[in-house]
């Protein structure tokens, strides 16, 4: 089974990926009717398509230190753009012209890709983009009227200070246009490139000036002792290298260095564009969190080398699951997260989410060991949930724990069930002061038999706001529950019931009042001994009080049933 197209940042951070298909074969197309027209008419005229005797063969020991250089440098850095090359280019292009120099940079070109067989058609697509820099700076001097031939050179003698713009403006050019289409090429094609890419990319650039402006000095030698142009790889080489430090580093902090995939901080900058991208043309993102049940366990028991072993699996098969466009990152620990660029509705991405759990929940095999690891997910999907990257990955967060703690698999966002939300944490402090102040209130609902008779009253809990007016009762008690307010809002029911109990008493009204508790009270050790009547005005008989657990069948364990009533039978 292939990757799909989603394992593609990835090797984006690591250097020239390549342009799409139509347009890097337009590049190659264009680059290579230059190089046959340009051919054909210098031999037609009778010119020599590169300097011989001492000049030549100086400019060709240069190149092949050079090539040795990018040969040395590995893992397929040199796609990227090279400055080295860009310099010596540029140099060879001031004194011969423009086929001299595209013969300078296909040489790098086929003799590295010579050395790196396997990207052969990055290396024609570097070419391709190389020469039509050259081919733009060729037009700035003949703009100029300089067209210099290998017979008829642009000698350094003749430049003079008008020739600095000239200079200026065809290097600004041939560095220009490479950069814009190695930038277009490096950058995902549904979003641009994370922050600490471009402050990469620009930190190359302005390394790239300086080696580029080597290449006057290059000119003036190459005129009066060419012998010792070899000796310019040394600057070349330092420079060059400074260049892919700045890359190395900028790789480094956007790669999860176990597994290859994006860290969360490419995670955060990717989300941004492809919400920006989906806000411009109206469509949604999704994002979603995916988490490793029980995955402790297995470094508590077999190590930690294990458990590296077992994210490298759970990461590859993760790139094998996504959908195309989708891309993944590895956010620590057994934290993994997907985003979708583009997604149709909630429902797509929550099935996307689900076909991901099932496949990272499949068996795994540890050096003969067979492990199932069950997984839990959470989807936020912009603008229904969030309208920032940081929000909807936080979003996705309390959805994946959500999952979790019910067990369902996969869960999406509901603001109501967020207790983390600004609004609901106001509210939450807005209801303890209300009970406080005894501003929530309890409305007595009657209880009818069949045959007409009144058969007691259940206390129903209500709360206005004094500024949102009436809060449903299901999102106040939601947050109480999930904040460890609801023994106060219990207490309060119970002492507000027990006293309008007491009053229609006193009254000669004898009536039955249920009142709803939370499961999670009536498992507290002690719930029933606090639940007595905190004083005597209050008091009243069991039979005209009854408590009611809402939702709840049994109990949790056989070994931990509620606290019973003070004085009720043991059965009970």
């Amino acid at each position: 089974m292939k990757p799909t197209e989603s394992a593609a940042p990835v090797s984006r951070l690591q250097g020239f990926v390549g342009l799409t298909p139509p347009v890097g074969a337009a590049v190659v197309g264009i680059a290579a009717l230059l190089l046959a027209v340009g051919s054909y008419r210098t031999v037609q005229q009778g010119q020599a398509l590169f300097p011989n005797g001492v000049v030549g063969w100086s400019f060709a020991v240069l190149t092949g230190i050079i090539v040795g250089h990018l040969v040395a440098l590995g893992r397929d850095r040199w796609w990227g753009g090279t400055g080295s090359g860009a310099a010596l280019t540029l140099a060879v292009l001031l004194l011969y012209g423009w086929l001299p120099a595209v013969l300078v940079s296909l040489a790098v070109v086929v003799l590295v890709g010579t050395a790196r067989r396997h990207r052969w058609w990055q290396g024609l697509l570097h070419g391709g983009v190389d020469m039509l820099g050259i081919g733009a700076a060729a037009l700035v001097l003949a703009a100029f009227g300089v067209v210099p031939t290998v017979e008829e050179p642009w000698r350094p003698l003749d430049w003079g200070i008008a020739a600095v713009p000239e200079l200026l403006l065809t290097a600004s050019t041939y560095l220009l246009v490479t950069r814009v289409l190695l930038w277009y090429a490096q950058a995902p094609h549904n979003g641009g490139l994370p922050t600490i890419a471009r402050t990469a990319m620009l930190r190359q650039g302005l390394v790239a000036v300086a080696l580029l402006g080597l290449a006057p000095l290059i000119c003036a030698v190459a005129m009066s002792m060419p012998i010792l142009l070899p000796l310019f790889a040394v600057p070349l080489i330092a420079l060059d290298s400074t260049l892919w430090i700045a890359r190395a580093r900028a790789e480094e902090q956007l790669r999860d260095p176990l597994t290859g995939l994006p860290n969360r901080q490419w995670l955060l900058e990717r989300t941004w564009s492809a919400l920006e991208d989906a806000e411009s043309i109206g469509t949604r993102s999704a994002l979603v969190l995916i988490d490793l049940d029980r995955f402790r366990a297995v470094n508590d028991t077999l190590g930690h080398l294990a458990g590296d072993r077992l994210l490298l699996q759970i990461a590859e098969r993760l790139r094998l699951a996504l959908p195309r466009g989708a891309e993944a990152a590895r956010l620590g620990g057994d934290e993994f997260a997907v985003l979708l660029p583009h997604t149709d509705s909630t429902t797509s991405a929550q099935q996307v989410a689900r076909h991901l759990v099932a496949e990272l929940s499949s068996p795994l095999d540890l050096d003969g060991l067979t492990l199932v690891l069950e997984a839990s997910a959470g989807v936020a999907v912009y603008p229904d949930h969030a309208l920032d990257a940081e929000g909807l990955l936080r979003r996705a967060d309390v959805a994946m724990y959500q999952a979790k703690r019910d067990r369902t698999g996969v869960e999406v966002y509901e603001s109501k069930r967020d207790s983390n939300t600004p609004d609901r944490l106001g509210l939450l402090g807005d209801l303890r002061r209300a009970l406080d102040a005894g501003e929530v209130e309890l409305h007595y609902q009657p209880k009818v038999r069949f045959d007409g008779q009144v058969a007691g009253l259940e206390a129903l809990v209500r709360w206005v706001h004094p500024e949102r007016g009436r809060v449903p009762p299901d999102e106040f008690i939601a947050i109480a529950e999930s904040s460890g307010l609801m023994p106060h809002l219990t207490e309060y029911v119970l002492e507000t019931a027990l006293a309008q109990v007491a009053r229609w008493r006193a009254q000669g009204l004898c009536v039955p009042v249920a009142v709803n508790v939370s499961p999670r009270d009536v498992h507290t050790p002690g719930f029933a001994g606090a639940s007595r009547p905190a004083s005597p005005a209050t008091a009243c008989p069991r039979e005209r009080s009854n408590w009611r657990s809402p939702n709840m069948c049994c109990w949790r364990t056989r070994s931990a049933p509620p606290t019973p009533w003070p004085g009720s039978p043991p059965t009970a």
